[in-house]
């Protein structure tokens, strides 16, 4: 029996937003979204996290003189690489040719941690928010990889969405509050 209007495939009630999630169809099952139709534009995605730590690591980390090497400049490519591949990460990203993504990194040592801020680009018919999120994730899990040894109890934290730009939807701003980032 086919499910009933606002459930999934395997009778789980639907959220009331179904009606707007665009990974499920008619019948409330998942799939990939045709872009087909959509219009090319340049679009931008913001994003942004953070990952604390002790303030030896940090200190390890803004000295440059890690014994694995240069913790962020591997993050960043990492990040840079990551937001190439978000369509093999993510099951239902459409992949999309990329025009820029720049990471930068700020180390705040008042609070013993690492800000990682990435801002992607594309000229394509579907967003961008996602590659820069994946960015973001894959740039902090590059700098606990490389710092562990000597500081398990890092945390990365306020993974989100700065802002982004184009497409139907328009252009969107998280609103201004403390974020710790």
């Amino acid at each position: 029996m086919p499910p009933q209007k606002n459930q999934l495939s395997n009778n789980k009630a639907m959220p009331k937003a179904h009606d707007k999630l665009t990974h499920f169809n008619a019948k409330g099952d998942v799939h990939m979204v045709d872009i087909g139709d959509k219009a090319v534009t340049k679009r931008t995605a913001v994003a942004r996290g953070q990952i604390n730590m002790q303030p030896s690591t940090l200190a390890k980390i803004k000295a440059g003189d890690h014994k694995k090497g240069d913790v962020l400049t591997i993050a960043r490519v990492a990040a840079i690489m990551a937001a190439k591949k978000t369509a093999d990460t993510i099951p239902l990203c459409h992949p999309i040719m990329l025009t820029k993504v720049s990471v930068e990194f700020n180390i705040n040592e008042a609070d013993n941690r690492v800000d990682c801020t990435v801002t992607a680009q594309t000229n394509e018919r579907t967003g961008i928010e996602m590659e820069a999120l994946v960015a973001v994730n894959a740039g902090l899990l590059t700098i606990y990889d490389m710092c562990k040894a000597v500081d398990r109890g890092m945390q990365i934290n306020a993974v989100h969405l700065l802002e982004k730009s184009g497409g139907r939807s328009g252009d969107w701003q998280r609103p201004t509050h403390s974020d710790n980032g």
